[in-house]
């Protein structure tokens, strides 16, 4: 025989005359499976016989014999390992399998068959060739027909593994109709039949398990002994009680026990103990330190008062060691003292008022409750050279100006942060204000003795032409007045750059403020003695002086909101002014060192302070004309402070670098007092030479805030 892999073997003759087909599948040893391969179907008709193994020769053999009753095959081999199938028939006539014979089976195993769903093949044979998909060509229409004309199609299904449909037995029909039924899968299983107690009914000669004991049997448990460790180092430590404490009888008491003041419940309940003694002190000693003892003058003073008002009923005394201490001569009198205070100074007791410490700090909500309000920096406007001082933004919210020390005014876009316009002034700018008036464009900003007024020219050009117009409308009338200032109409290059009015005074400026209307302007000068404070009409060029004497320096003014008042701040106290009485109204006391900065909330019935001394008070002029609240968050001196126009929302700027946003929400009902909550401290500002923020603006209709810093930058936070 040769050494071929598949190799057909010759048929041999029986005794009923039925030829005898034999094939024999030979494999070398380093190609041997490790599971015998499926074997192959034969052809429709031939009964099968199978006889299929691994067998393995000795050296010595030269052949193998394999048959079946009457039926014998000698094979001759020279390989060590071989698999032998054999097929028999009768009366039939097998086909030739002297070519290779492939099977038609899926033989690619338990695998997940996704892993060939998008190749034409479904995996590989034993010989390592594609085993490919059978061709499903059926459609809707096809399924359907074969629903209706198939009669097994109820009991077809479809095999994932082969590719092929499978019509199920009537064994296996039943086995799945027991299955669903929650019956044995067995029919001629008896699920009740009498169970047989074989450790007892019969008395065996071996046991029924003959298994060795285990090492651990009889050795030493590590794990118990590491428990017992553990209970004896807690016995030890106390923390196991190996003796429980004897139970104690239940006690029965008089329900009524405190009533009757003869009873013992009774009087316990009305005694009050007495108070002991006082410890003795340093002065008792017998060596006390040199301050506790009396001099000449404190010892005749001692003797020359009461002895109810003397608050040491003794002389202290030194003496070198305790040998030397004498006999207490007051001893007697003392304890009779003692005895009469506790026979006759009456006792009561005093019930004490427990309170929560948690109930005396205000419930106020939380900041997320209270939202919108700046949280993160968004912008940072970068183009001044030297510390911002000041900062206003356009009634619209599209356009800011800003003033600096570097003697410049800039124009930005607030969405872009890109600067627009820049004016050269001639000083730094202390002030800056735009006006409120949206049907006019003017900013007004101060530097040294000058007042300018601009007209930037952005936005709708509309309303700066009619701005222009309400410039240059103007008529000088026919009698001149004294006035405290002097009005000049720009001309020339100043002209050009924007500016419209130059209002000359005789001291340096430190602040302007506009009107709402956008008409009056007013500045404040405190240099000057008696023209501290000055308003002035810009569509009629007019100045005055309201105060002809002003009580202390004032660091600020602001006009009320929608009534006609007009607020005067000096170093300690804010003074309210009725412009049409022309009289004081109301002092309020800020109770701090120097005032810096001052807002109106949009309502007009509240006014928050900024001081030097890290102080903001919020005053409610229908409440009192004391703070209503003093918030001390900041670190260092206030520069700032500002309401904002629609929310509920105040800010205040520090040179400790933060500006800090604070919930404040006034009520209609004027028995409710306004809830104020710190929400966030903005940080962002470096602090240069002593000084963090400087000024700080509110967005007219956005929940956002403006700061501008010594560091040459503004930021804007959303």
């Amino acid at each position: 025989m040769s050494s071929s892999h598949d190799r057909a073997a010759g048929n041999t003759g029986s005794p009923g005359g039925a030829p005898l087909h034999v094939l024999i599948k030979l494999q070398p040893p380093h190609q041997r499976p490790h599971t015998p391969p499926p074997i192959p179907h034969p052809p429709r008709g031939v009964p099968k016989l199978y006889l299929a193994g691994l067998f393995r020769l000795q050296n010595h053999k030269k052949s193998l014999e394999v048959g079946f009753p009457d039926r014998k095959c000698q094979i001759s081999t020279g390989l060590s390992i071989f698999i032998v199938t054999l097929l028999a028939g009768a009366g039939t006539t097998c086909p030739d399998y002297s070519t290779d014979s492939r099977d038609i089976r899926n033989t690619v195993g338990n695998i997940p068959m996704e892993w060939y769903k998008d190749y034409p093949h479904i995996g590989y044979d034993l010989d390592g060739k594609k085993i490919f998909k059978p061709i499903r060509n059926k459609d809707e229409l096809d399924e359907f027909l074969d629903k209706m004309e198939n009669p097994d199609y109820w009991r077809t299904v479809h095999d994932k593994m082969t590719g092929t449909d499978i019509r199920l037995s009537d064994e296996q029909v039943e086995l799945v109709h027991r299955l669903q039924k929650g019956q044995f899968g067995d029919v001629n299983f008896n699920e009740y039949e009498p169970s047989v107690d074989f450790f007892t009914s019969e008395t065996m000669i071996h046991p029924v398990t003959n298994r060795p004991q285990d090492k651990r049997s009889f050795i030493p448990s590590l794990i118990e002994k590491e428990k017992v460790s553990k209970l004896v180092h807690a016995i030890k430590m106390g923390w196991i009680k190996p003796r429980k404490p004897k139970e104690s009888a239940q006690q029965y008491y008089d329900l009524w026990a405190k009533e009757d003041p003869n009873a013992i419940l009774g009087r316990h309940k009305m005694h009050v103990p007495a108070p002991k003694m006082r410890l003795p002190g340093h002065e008792e000693s017998y060596n006390p330190p040199p301050e506790y003892l009396l001099t000449e003058e404190e010892k005749l003073a001692w003797e020359q008062q009461d002895p109810e008002d003397r608050k040491l009923a003794f002389i202290p005394q030194k003496h070198s060691c305790l040998r030397a201490v004498p006999a207490f001569s007051r001893f007697i009198h003392e304890r009779f003292e003692r005895c009469l205070d506790l026979y006759l100074c009456p006792r009561q007791r005093k019930m004490r008022v427990n309170v929560d410490p948690e109930d005396l700090i205000p419930k106020l909500p939380k900041p997320k409750d209270l939202q919108p309000f700046p949280t993160t920096q968004s912008l940072v406007y970068r183009g001044h050279s030297n510390l911002v001082r000041c900062i206003s933004v356009s009634p619209s919210g599209q356009w800011l100006a800003s003033g600096s020390d570097d003697c410049t005014v800039r124009l930005w876009e607030v969405s872009t942060a890109r600067c627009m316009k820049t004016i050269e002034v001639g000083g730094a700018v202390k002030s800056i204000a735009w006006s409120p008036n949206p049907a006019i464009c003017l900013v007004a900003l101060s530097f040294n003795q000058t007042v300018m007024v601009l007209n930037p020219g952005l936005g709708d050009k509309l309303v700066s032409s009619a701005t222009d117009q309400l410039i240059s409308s103007y008529t000088e009338p026919e009698e001149e007045r004294v006035q405290p200032v002097e009005w000049v109409a720009a001309e020339g290059k100043d002209h050009e750059k924007g500016v419209r009015l130059i209002i000359n005074h005789p001291k340096a400026i430190r602040q302007v403020t506009w009107h709402g209307k956008g008409d009056y302007l007013a500045s404040v000068m405190p240099d000057s003695s008696n023209m501290q404070v000055l308003i002035h009409q810009v569509s009629k060029r007019r100045t005055q002086n309201p105060f002809r004497k002003n009580k202390g320096l004032v660091q600020c003014v602001s006009f009320h909101p929608i009534r006609p008042y007009f607020f005067v701040a000096t170093q300690r106290y804010v003074r309210v002014y009725n412009l049409i009485k022309q009289e004081l109204t109301k002092k309020l006391m800020a109770n701090c060192k120097w005032i810096s900065s001052m807002a109106i909330h949009p309502g007009g019935d509240n006014v928050i302070c900024g001081s030097y001394d890290s102080r903001l008070a919020w005053f409610d002029l229908d409440l009192s004309t004391k703070p209503y609240k003093v918030l001390r968050h900041h670190k260092k001196a206030l520069r700032g402070v500002a309401f904002h126009r629609h929310y509920p929302l105040f800010a205040s700027a520090s040179d400790d670098g933060s500006v800090i946003v604070c919930h404040g929400m006034v009520y209609n009902d004027l028995l409710q007092n306004p809830l104020i909550v710190p929400v966030k401290v903005l940080k962002g500002h470096t602090i240069t030479h002593d000084l963090g923020v400087l000024d700080v603006t509110f967005h007219p209709t956005q929940p956002w805030v403006f700061s501008s810093g010594a560091d040459a930058t503004i930021r804007l936070f959303s």
